[in-house]
């Protein structure tokens, strides 16, 4: 698996070894020994995943407070998304900034996301498929999120119609945030 480690310290992208043939396909998409080997000690403890049928979905900004935080794994199993991190993390060089990366099933790009990021994605194509590895369970206490489209963050989203949950519309701005998490 190689691994490029990205602008915002602790966020890595990993490509996965494709080896391909007339028949399809095969990949190692998890390898404890390969986070090992890049230093990352994760046991993942949950796999989630998640299917929108138009493009245009736009999920998060979400994260899982303090004690319950977790660190994600996430790629697409069909379909692509425009993949969206925030730093939270108070005392962090990079707080407050995002950085973002196109995820599909063509490219088999996967993004690792530390505990303190508020995490979200925007579907490029209709009928995608997201799956995701957590290290620890949902907490529906410490569920939280901020707003995808506060102007503050600058989100360069695709321009797509957001397709969005009420939930996701309520969220609060970045500046209006208290964040739980620090360095």
């Amino acid at each position: 698996m190689d691994v490029t480690r990205t602008k915002i310290p602790g966020v890595l992208l990993f490509e996965p070894k494709v080896f391909g043939d007339h028949r399809g396909y095969f990949c190692e998409t998890y390898s404890r020994r390969q986070f090992a080997a890049h230093g990352l000690d994760v046991d993942f403890v949950q796999d989630n995943e998640a299917f929108s049928a138009q493009a245009g979905v736009l999920r998060g900004l979400h994260f899982q407070a303090p004690p319950m935080t977790q660190t994600k794994l996430v790629r697409v199993g069909r379909g692509a998304v425009y993949d969206v991190v925030v730093d939270m993390r108070k005392g962090s060089p990079t707080f407050g900034q995002w950085q973002g990366f196109t995820l599909s099933a063509a490219n088999f790009l996967q993004l690792f996301i530390p505990a303190g990021f508020a995490h979200g994605y925007m579907t490029l194509e209709a009928d995608t498929q997201f799956l995701y590895k957590v290290d620890q369970f949902y907490s529906p206490e410490h569920d939280g999120g901020i707003s995808c489209l506060d102007p503050d963050l600058g989100i360069d989203w695709p321009g797509l119609a957001p397709i969005m949950s009420d939930k996701d519309l309520r969220l609060p701005r970045f500046a209006d945030f208290d964040s739980p998490f620090s360095m």
